[in-house]
């Protein structure tokens, strides 16, 4: 009865039920957690206590949300629908409980956890920044399925619930307060006196605004019902992510009748949890936990670290790790890039804290520092400056000396090989890659570049100190391009030999978004930069079959380098491409996207044989992570084989017949037609 849960009774009455799962970082509702809560309801109820507070004992967060490894082995939707039913009612027995009862909340509370703190009377969050509260259900594929739609739209209202279902996305503690979604954001030194106030005072629920409630009307429902749909339209297509829709159409038909609410979230959720789209969403959700786990086995924490290179990456790198709590000294020759560097740092700040002391705290951690002189202090060192092989050397052989003996080295090099910048080091056993992507703010994936002499202990570190960041550590074998670049390179190379045969661009993109690509490729190297995607290209032009494309490199000759410098191959207009609407024929469109994908997914296949990642599973998470690679069709390898491996094999040979040898299939195909 007490693995999952304990409870204590205080002198005032009052229950105090904490939640703490031996063995595990974070708390999850899995089916034995979810059956020793209902254990203690029913012997709390009992009791008849003044009241009852439900908390954490993780220093992660409240609760992460439902158990997906579960999801991921249920069979049926009899078996998902058996799961959400008994949910429904321990959270309504919570819920039904005659005393009050109060969620505290820190850290994360999302998924179910939110559902089921939304069963409580009263909710308190932290005011911590690493306090957030939503619903991501939508990013496995399915809906709030223990109730929260039903309950979040009574709480805050129809609108406000809907998008916050709809879009994903997570909420601040004072932006759910404002919501009305929380009763209280406070200190976390506050919340346990929080509580007991609203335990003994037991001010009134609170009731959304009259709009909000409106938009519930029976009579309203259809019209904004088709606006949501349009809304959600411009960003998820509904034969890719059907949750959203089913989600509108669920609240369309039953919102306002609880009963209908909860027998159409246990009708609906169970048949999205068992289909495709949502099989593979958690498929990438398990990958990124895999991801995560490569840092289990390190100790190492850096206390501060040193960034050398002030520019856009350099700067960005830094910022986000004084962002993450680390403190952080930045070098450049100037202070004008220092400067720069700075400025954007502290517009970083200012959006993702939120608060002017919390902003000031991070400022007070960025230490402009243009003679180097934090090197001497620095757990790890990373070199960010512009791609050059003997500029990097010569850097190392500067301040290699001026570092202390056990901190790390790392480059953030895109694409020259550790071996060649390595050369000439004094202890080489403590230099490493970690290959950020940009922006650095947006994408999750870190790539941890390693030789065959890297020691093990040194991946770990670099791992420990990414996760510690909030990214995705991926070792990967120090080879041109690792794999990210390698793998999108083809891509993209293949989309700009559509432009030069005199394909529009608005087609090109289109047929990339219509397969599931978050962005066309031709809009991609334009943000990239189409400098930068000629010089990687050509670094790895003795890999890749076919010549750059002329095309590209008369647009760099130009100075035409896409966004950057207001036009490359689309013209750019405060930050946005000017496109033309694309006309072309799905069939067009089909054709345009296998010649992309297909070179991916062959340059995957390359890839997976010559070892740059450990296995397939660590290439999907890769690309899905670092290009954003349709992520409702699990990784390009898991694409292949739910597809069909001789499918793509022949349309690969044909398309080799057609274009000539850059669509030759990779020996590794071998492989995978055995292990179909």
């Amino acid at each position: 009865m007490n693995r999952h849960f304990t409870q204590h009774q205080d002198a005032d009455g009052i229950v105090w039920l904490t939640f703490d799962s031996p063995d595990k970082a974070a708390n999850v509702l899995t089916g034995e957690a979810l059956e020793e809560l209902d254990t203690h309801l029913v012997t709390i109820a009992q009791s008849h206590p003044r009241g009852l507070v439900i908390r954490s004992g993780k220093e992660s967060g409240f609760i992460a949300g439902a158990d997906v490894k579960a999801f991921a082995r249920i069979d049926s939707a009899d078996e998902a629908r058996e799961l959400i039913l008994r949910a429904h009612d321990i959270f309504r027995r919570l819920e039904a409980l005659s005393f009050p009862t109060v969620a505290l909340i820190h850290g994360f509370c999302l998924g179910g956890g939110l559902e089921l703190a939304l069963a409580c009377r009263y909710r308190v969050a932290s005011t911590d920044p690493a306090t957030r509260l939503g619903f991501p259900e939508v990013r496995l594929g399915i809906f709030p399925g223990f109730g929260g739609s039903v309950r979040s739209t009574r709480l805050i209202g129809h609108l406000a619930a809907m998008e916050l279902m709809l879009s994903g996305r997570n909420l601040y503690p004072r932006a759910a307060r404002k919501l009305g979604l929380v009763d209280h954001a406070l200190p976390r030194r506050q919340l346990n006196n929080a509580a007991r106030h609203l335990i003994m005072e037991q001010p009134p629920r609170h009731r959304p605004p009259f709009r909000q409630r409106l938009a519930g009307n029976a009579i309203l429902r259809p019209a904004i019902a088709a606006l949501l749909r349009r809304q959600v339209g411009k960003r998820a297509p509904r034969e890719h992510y059907p949750a959203p829709y089913s989600l509108i159409d669920h609240w369309r038909r039953h919102a306002g009748q609880m009963a209908d609410m909860y027998a159409s979230e246990a009708r609906r959720v169970p048949e999205l949890l068992v289909g495709k789209t949502a099989r593979n969403l958690i498929r990438v959700f398990l990958l990124q936990d895999s991801l995560k786990n490569q840092a289990a086995d390190s100790s190492f924490h850096a206390r501060q670290v040193h960034v050398i290179g002030g520019g856009v990456m350099g700067g960005d790198i830094a910022a986000w790790c004084v962002l993450r709590g680390l403190r952080v000294t930045l070098q450049d020759r100037g202070p004008e890039r220092l400067g720069r560097a700075v400025s954007r740092a502290h517009q970083l700040f200012q959006k993702k804290l939120r608060d002017r002391y919390l902003v000031q705290d991070a400022m007070d951690r960025l230490i402009p520092d243009h003679q180097g002189n934090g090197l001497g202090r620095a757990d790890l060192v990373i070199e960010a400056i512009f791609e050059d092989l003997d500029a990097k050397r010569a850097l190392y052989g500067q301040i290699e000396g001026r570092m202390k003996q056990d901190a790390i080295l790392a480059t953030n090099t895109s694409s020259i090989p550790l071996q060649q910048l390595g050369e000439g080091l004094a202890r080489p056993e403590r230099f490493i890659g970690l290959h950020f992507f940009n922006p650095v703010a947006k994408m999750p994936l870190v790539e941890i570049v390693t030789t065959e002499d890297t020691p093990a202990e040194l991946v770990a570190a670099a791992s420990r100190f990414t996760r510690d960041i909030g990214k995705l550590p991926l070792p990967v074998r120090s080879r041109p391009g690792f794999l990210v670049n390698r793998v999108l390179m083809p891509y993209l190379m293949e989309a700009v030999i559509l432009l030069d045969e005199g394909v529009p661009a608005a087609d090109i993109d289109q047929a990339a978004v219509r397969f599931g690509m978050p962005m066309g490729p031709v809009e991609l190297a334009d943000t990239v930069g189409l400098d930068i995607c000629l010089s990687v290209a050509e670094k790895l032009s003795a890999l890749l079959p076919g010549k750059v494309p002329d095309i590209l490199r008369r647009r760099v000759e130009q100075g035409r380098l896409g966004r950057k410098s207001g036009e490359g191959f689309y013209r750019w207009i405060k930050g946005r491409p000017q496109k033309e609407k694309s006309n072309a024929t799905p069939e067009a469109l089909a054709h345009y996207s296998d010649r992309m994908i297909l070179r991916l997914v062959n340059e995957a296949v390359a890839c997976l044989r010559e070892g740059i990642v450990s296995d397939a599973d660590h290439l999907d998470a890769g690309i899905v992570f670092g290009t954003g690679f349709a992520p409702f069709r699990g990784g390009p390898l898991h694409h292949v084989r739910e597809e069909g491996v001789e499918q793509f094999f022949g349309k690969l040979q044909k398309l080799e017949y057609t274009y000539g040898e850059r669509f030759a299939p990779d020996a590794g195909w071998a492989q995978l037609q055995e292990q179909q």
